[in-house]
C-alpha cells in the first residue's frame, strides 16, 4: 500500500464513520429513514429504551455530536471513547438480539478499532497499568502553557 493511500485512510475511516452516525442520529430524532420490524426480544429493548424518556435522545444526541467531531476531524480521540459503548451495544444487540445487518455493523466495529489503533498514542495514558498522578504543581503550571518549568518541578 503507499505511503498516500496509507496516509489517508484514517480521513476516509473518520469520515465514513462519522457520517453513518450523524445519519443515524439525525434519523433518531427525524424519522426519515424507515425501521425494519424488529424480532420480539429486540422490539421489547427498543420499546423499554423509549419508555424511559431520555436514553434515545441521550444516546442519538451523543452519536450526532460523535459523528460531527469525527467529520471535523476536532477531538477524535474523545469522539472514539464516547461512540465506543454505543458500539459495544450496537454490536451485542445485533448479535444476540436482532441477527440482521451483521455486515453494517461489523464495518462500524472494524472502522472504530481501526481508528481506535491509528490514535493509539492519544489512548496510551489511560491504558496504563499502574498510571502515576501528576502532581498538584506540575499540573497546575501545565495548564498554564508553562510546559518548561512544569517538566523541571
Amino acid at each position: 500500500m503507499s505511503d498516500s493511500i496509507r496516509s489517508k485512510l484514517p480521513i476516509a475511516a473518520r469520515t465514513l464513520l462519522g457520517l453513518v452516525f450523524v445519519v443515524f442520529g439525525l434519523n433518531g430524532f427525524l424519522h426519515f429513514l424507515p425501521m425494519p420490524p424488529l424480532p420480539e426480544p429486540a422490539g421489547a429493548f427498543m420499546g423499554a429504551l423509549a419508555a424511559t424518556g431520555y436514553m434515545f435522545p441521550l444516546i442519538k444526541g451523543t452519536e450526532i455530536v460523535a459523528g460531527l467531531l469525527l467529520l471535523g476531524g476536532r477531538f477524535v480521540p474523545l469522539a472514539l471513547v464516547l461512540l465506543a459503548p454505543i458500539i459495544v451495544n450496537i454490536v451485542a444487540f445485533h448479535v444476540v438480539l436482532a441477527p440482521g445487518g451483521l455486515a453494517v455493523v461489523g464495518l462500524v466495529l472494524a472502522l472504530e478499532l481501526y481508528l481506535a489503533w491509528a490514535h493509539r498514542d492519544a489512548f496510551r495514558g489511560v491504558l496504563q497499568a499502574r498510571a502515576v498522578p501528576t502532581p498538584a504543581a506540575q499540573s497546575a503550571k501545565a495548564a498554564k502553557g508553562d510546559l518548561r518549568h512544569a517538566a523541571a518541578s
